[in-house]
């Protein structure tokens, strides 16, 4: 049982939370890839940044945005609301993309509608953490319900990932719903992960965590080089196999984790871990805080952190017309409306929630059976590629459309030992583009050559290739004489 101030309270400290997190670690983004922030180095707080980020460069609160169109889509249509309503909610906005929210967009403009979407056969991201940085909604709306939660993030969520990636966005929520009913952070932290399938690798790098915290509990470095040690390898995103880069959904949730169990309920310590353990380091504290805000509650968030959030909150957010005092009222109806349809009671005020116990949602893995097996370097346009030879399973083109105008879309045919098996449209547009130019899994394992055909050229255009990503059916072993 909550009373209705708390429960409001803690819906507030949750997007506070998540506000201040991403404001912190924005300067740090993606610049410390494999390394830890160390603690020499200085993570400014001045008076009026949120104000200065939200009004200079307020692209860093994709993560809120993105929370936001799924929030209003709520708004407009109700709980029930289907999922292709959410889709093309975030395929349509004005707002830039990338890794696997860029190619569920590319999907559903172009027919692929979810789950397929968000299918690692489908797209290639699948297991990046796009659905990890944008489910704390799923949490909010659901106190004390974590399996509804999951239904929700199970709709949503598969927009856009597949098993590990979308594993982050459940076990996310998870501890969102949790953190309205319980203030036992290594309680929240393990509860919410009987939500995630034990066979999968994300809930063993998380089980890891949470041993290595009992093992180290005063020394989070210590778990972060066993993380790294363990759970840093990339195998799906084509930007981080073989690359310092990695924004798997596995280790970034596992610096969310060190931050809320090393932060030890202080919310300064829980985001400047989050942030110092690199990579993603404004998602991750974003969701840290976000988290520990929904347990303390806006009320006993420090002044020395509200006071930035206090003066933007009636400022919407990029790409929207919800601002923070919006939306905490939109999380406080829904959340009554979730309540409400599973069990609970509304009174005048107090609200009794019917709390579930954790359920694990069902098992998934993308990229089962494909291991990285060497990059083949192009770096030219299609006109100089005659052929592509490769052994292997599979394979991932990365580059671009570059010149022409802006509507244009070069449609070129991919033909594997001359069988045409793909003709994409590729846009030259930056907000519709193509993440990868062309990839196909799944291949008879053996030599394979990879042919192009672009069918409608035009002057000034170039479909420029990277490099190619190639998968065997083995890992690769590296022995020496």
């Amino acid at each position: 049982m909550l009373s209705r101030e708390t429960l409001r309270d803690k819906i507030k400290g949750a997007w506070a939370g998540q506000v201040i997190g991403c404001t912190y670690g924005g300067p740090t983004e993606f610049r410390y890839q494999g390394t830890m922030i160390q603690n020499y180095v200085p993570i400014e707080w001045p008076e009026g940044y949120i104000r200065s980020w939200m009004e200079n460069t307020p692209g860093l609160y994709d993560d809120i945005y993105m929370d936001l169109t799924f929030v209003d889509v709520f708004e407009r249509l109700g709980p029930d609301a289907p999922v292709d309503s959410f889709a093309f909610a975030f395929a349509t906005a004005g707002y830039t993309l990338w890794h696997a929210n860029q190619s569920a967009r590319y999907n559903i403009l172009h027919g692929i509608l979810p789950p397929a979407s968000g299918h690692w056969l489908n797209n290639p991201h699948a297991d990046d953490l796009d659905y990890q940085i944008e489910a704390d909604y799923a949490g909010i709306m659901s106190p004390g319900m974590v399996n509804t939660a999951s239904e929700i993030s199970d709709k949503i969520g598969h927009i856009m990932n597949y098993g590990d990636g979308w594993y982050g966005g459940v076990y996310v929520g998870a501890m969102y719903a949790l953190a309205f009913v319980s203030s036992d952070i290594k309680f929240v932290v393990s509860e919410a992960l009987k939500t995630i399938p034990e066979e999968s690798a994300y809930y063993k790098c998380m089980a890891d965590v949470i041993r290595w915290h009992r093992l180290y509990p005063y020394d989070w470095k210590q778990t972060w080089f066993e993380c790294e040690r363990k759970w840093s390898q990339d195998v799906g995103c084509p930007d981080g196999v073989y690359s310092s880069f990695n924004i798997d959904a596995v280790i970034n949730s596992a610096y969310i984790l060190i931050g809320l169990l090393y932060g030890e309920g202080d919310f300064a310590r829980t985001i400047d871990i989050a942030t110092r353990c690199g990579q993603d380091s404004d998602c991750n504290p974003a969701s840290a805080g976000g988290i520990l805000g929904a347990i303390k509650g806006y009320s006993r968030i420090p002044d020395y952190w509200l006071k930035n959030v206090r003066e933007i909150e009636d400022m919407p957010f990029a790409y929207t017309d919800i601002s923070l005092n919006k939306a905490y009222g939109m999380s406080y109806s829904h959340a009554l409306q979730q309540i409400l349809r599973n069990g609970g009671t509304v009174g005048d005020g107090e609200v009794v929630i019917a709390c579930q116990q954790p359920v694990a949602v069902r098992y998934e893995k993308a990229f089962e059976g494909h291991y990285p097996a060497g990059r083949i370097p192009l770096h030219k346009p299609l006109a100089a590629i005659d052929s592509v030879v490769f052994d292997g399973i599979g394979i991932v083109f990365r580059g671009s459309v570059r010149g022409g105008k802006a509507g244009y879309e070069a449609q070129v045919e991919m033909s594997i030992d001359g069988t045409p098996v793909e003709t994409a449209l590729l846009p030259v547009a930056y907000a519709t583009r193509r993440n990868d130019l062309f990839w196909k899994y799944q291949l008879p394992a053996g030599r394979h050559t990879v042919t192009f055909k672009w069918l409608n050229p035009e002057k000034n255009v170039s479909v420029h290739f990277g490099d190619a990503l190639v998968y065997n059916d083995k890992p690769l072993t590296i022995t020496h004489p």
